[in-house]
């Protein structure tokens, strides 16, 4: 089971926090709950909203409503309630990054035990495939048809581990409070695009007729 990301009470406050930023709908508190914790925790409408509602009540925050659109602002009375408990603040924060680190750790625990099963998958596979084929004649597209085979699951499985292994990364560094600038996302983008580009010429390559 994961870690609670927020202790009992500490949301109320980092929610004072948010505000405090900046007026706010419920849907940009949810998604800046997200992106501080790099996807890692997202909080439902219905964890949101009524902890919004209570500290209305309490005249800690005001909402304006514009067309179907709720705004969300903190009062002076949020500000004063902010200011009293700073310290409480710079603990969930610490709290917050050591949260969002085991819960970054037990993904890429998930991760690495995902690709030991599949490892061991391919590996039964491998050897049922192997067992087949001595029972019957054998033939060199038999033989090139095992090897594809292999070959599309190791492809599989490279893959895989590429895309769980920066999806860690870039998750856990957005959560340190690392910027992440578009053009690294966009260099990204390239690299895997070029890198598709070669896998399609290659492949263009070992097609009957050329």
């Amino acid at each position: 089971m994961s870690p609670a990301v927020f202790s009992h009470g500490d949301l109320r406050l980092y929610l004072l926090s948010l505000l405090a930023e900046a007026p706010q709908h419920g849907y940009g508190i949810i998604q800046s709950l997200t992106d501080r914790t790099g996807g890692t925790y997202t909080p439902s409408a219905g964890t949101i909203y009524p902890r919004l509602a209570k500290l209305e009540e309490e005249g800690l925050v005001s909402k304006t409503v514009d067309g179907r659109t709720t705004i969300y602002a903190i009062t002076d009375a949020g500000r004063a309630e902010l200011a009293s408990r700073e310290g409480d603040l710079a603990g969930i924060e610490a709290g917050l990054t050591d949260s969002v680190r085991l819960i970054a750790n037990e993904v890429r625990q998930s991760v690495q035990e995902a690709m030991k099963s599949l490892r061991a998958d391919l590996a039964s596979a491998e050897h049922d495939e192997r067992s087949a084929a001595k029972s019957r004649p054998r033939a060199a597209s038999d033989d090139a048809r095992i090897i594809s085979r292999e070959e599309l699951h190791r492809a599989d499985a490279v893959v895989n581990a590429f895309r769980a292994r920066v999806r860690t990364d870039l998750r856990t560094h957005v959560a340190k409070g690392g910027s992440l600038p578009a053009s690294v996302v966009s260099e990204l983008e390239d690299g895997l695009d070029a890198a598709a580009h070669a896998v399609t010429r290659a492949l263009d390559t070992l097609r009957p007729g050329h």
